[in-house]
């Protein structure tokens, strides 16, 4: 069993470095920055769910950080609860205002619903670091609640959750942060200072648009067929399918005049370019990529689709694809059918076994619908 080390010794900024922090939930990235930043020094506030709030309070925050050599310990961290603020509301969590920063990575389907809970405090909320996938959540924000409301961000690292509040740091890559908000250079250096290897992007929708390539692969078809990356991968049509799909998302990026750029510890640019060999040469460098991009778990698509809680974020990654696609007129029938055709398991309109495991009957569909 891994050892605990008790966080007493904080960081001890001074008052120009250290930034008031709001956190929206400690889930797996809520509590991984929360948690890192209060160890840094800064001041933590996160807003949860009032049945979780009791037992934040009760044993704080624990951080499995191990693999990150940077820290020099073998042990995890646990952070006190007096070391940062839980509130069960935002009403609550702003007494402890004014903010300098906010942060937002819920999931793509929350987002909407969340931000109407906001909108009543939007005049008292700071500035909000947008991690959460896709590529539309932060024109959601900035719609709701105003464009200098928004700072663009990615994660390239995979965390782990265990529980409320305690998470794994699962394979080490960084943060992304776009240029062009006032607080953007100042935060990549708290992001920095916090040991989470974050990197300032010129462009922000190049930057958003190659994370979002990365969560494309063998994500829908692993829901819809029960299968792993590596079995998926292994399958020479659904390997080309995968091609197929990464390649209506580049088409749809160069529409817009956006590059795939490398990430944090992730090559886009080569996985970009991989998409233009033949297949026997790109399909072990993508098969790695897949099957080491997640930390070890499944994809998220089928963690969603079988926690039968009714969601998945496929409509706001590849639906996204889909709905560029319409406005440039480019073409993208295989987006359309992964988005499509997880929605109705989602929705339970097609029962979960209806393609479990069985690839052929569901690449029957897809060639169906490229006949059309």
């Amino acid at each position: 069993m891994q050892s605990s080390n008790t966080a007493q010794n904080i960081i001890n900024l001074k008052p120009s470095e250290r930034l008031n922090v709001l956190v929206f939930g400690a889930g797996a990235i809520g509590t991984y920055f929360g948690g890192s930043l209060a160890l840094a020094g800064h001041n933590v506030v996160f807003v949860e769910q009032p049945k979780v709030v009791d037992e934040l309070r009760e044993r704080g925050l624990r951080l499995e950080l191990t693999i990150d050599e940077r820290r020099k310990t073998k042990d995890a961290f646990i952070i006190p609860p007096r070391s940062f603020v839980i509130a069960s509301s935002l009403e609550e969590a702003l007494k402890f205002g004014p903010f300098d920063v906010a942060l937002f990575a819920l999931k793509s389907f929350d987002t909407l619903s969340a931000l109407e809970g906001m909108k009543p405090f939007a005049e008292k909320l700071p500035p909000m670091l947008c991690l959460s996938n896709g590529v539309e959540n932060e024109q959601l924000i900035a719609r709701e609640l105003g464009a200098d409301k928004v700072i663009y961000g990615i994660v390239t690292s995979a965390i782990g959750r265990r529980g409320i509040g305690d998470i794994v740091l699962e394979k080490l890559r960084g943060v992304g942060v776009a240029a062009g908000h006032p607080l953007s250079e100042k935060l990549v250096s708290a992001l920095d200072g916090a040991f989470l290897k974050c990197r300032l992007y010129p462009e922000a929708h190049s930057m958003k648009w190659s994370k979002m390539l990365t969560n494309l692969i063998s994500n829908p078809t692993s829901a819809i067929l029960n299968m792993t990356a590596a079995q998926v991968f292994s399958n020479g049509k659904l390997y080309k399918l995968e091609i197929d799909m990464l390649k209506e998302c580049l088409a749809v990026m160069k529409a817009q005049n956006f590059e795939a750029v490398d990430l944090p510890g992730t090559p886009v640019k080569a996985l970009a370019f991989a998409t233009k060999l033949p297949l026997w040469i790109s399909k072990p460098f993508l098969s790695r990529a897949a099957g080491s991009g997640r930390g070890g778990k499944m994809p998220s698509f089928h963690i969603d689709l079988y926690s039968g809680r009714g969601q998945s974020e496929v409509d706001y990654l590849h639906g996204a694809v889909v709905r560029a696609g319409r406005e440039f007129n480019i073409p993208t029938p295989v987006n359309e059918l992964l988005t499509n055709t997880l929605l109705a398991l989602t929705k339970k309109e097609v029962p979960l076994e209806e393609y479990a495991n069985q690839p052929e009957k569901f690449l029957l569909k897809v060639k169906g619908q490229k006949s059309a």
